[in-house]
């Protein structure tokens, strides 16, 4: 079995009146998954951090700058047959401009934003979702730790 631990998910959130929505973007017909509705992600380039990685995958995938940026407390491992891989994914939630708009590349045929309390039905992996537990109880909710979680970033 190989191992992977070059991969990154990107939890784009906006503000959405008194709540919070989270971004999915659908895999384009033909792709690995396609026709699903994911959250960003992508692989880290020789040479760049995990969270260089995700900005980088936010801006190319969703054409979305965050206005602050987090880790999160946890890695996201999963196992895909074919290659015989255990892939490790580190994730990050990038809070994005209420009125940002999306601007989808290649991968992507479509875009959506989800209200926060739909986000447990609309995300299909148990990964995703317990990272969007812990997103919103430390980062979006202000725990303890979101001081500690917070990555500072300049703007691009």
């Amino acid at each position: 079995m190989r191992v992977r631990n070059d991969l990154i998910t990107c939890y784009a959130v906006r503000a959405a009146g008194t709540s919070h929505e989270f971004l999915q973007l659908r895999r384009a017909t033909g792709d690995f998954m396609g026709g699903t509705w994911q959250a960003v992600s992508g692989a880290i380039e020789p040479g760049e951090t995990a969270w260089q990685a995700a900005v980088r995958e936010l801006k190319e995938e969703a054409g979305l700058v965050p206005v602050e940026f987090y880790r999160l407390p946890v890695v996201n491992a999963f196992y895909i047959s074919q290659g015989d891989t255990l892939w490790h994914s580190v994730p990050f939630c990038a809070i994005v401009a209420a009125e940002a708009e999306v601007t989808l590349n290649h991968e992507h045929d479509a875009a959506r934003w989800i209200a926060r309390c739909d986000a447990d039905k609309a995300f299909m992996w148990a990964t995703d979702r317990s990272s969007i537990q812990q997103l919103c109880r430390e980062i979006l909710d202000g725990g303890e730790a979101k001081a500690y979680l917070r990555i500072p970033i300049e703007p691009i």
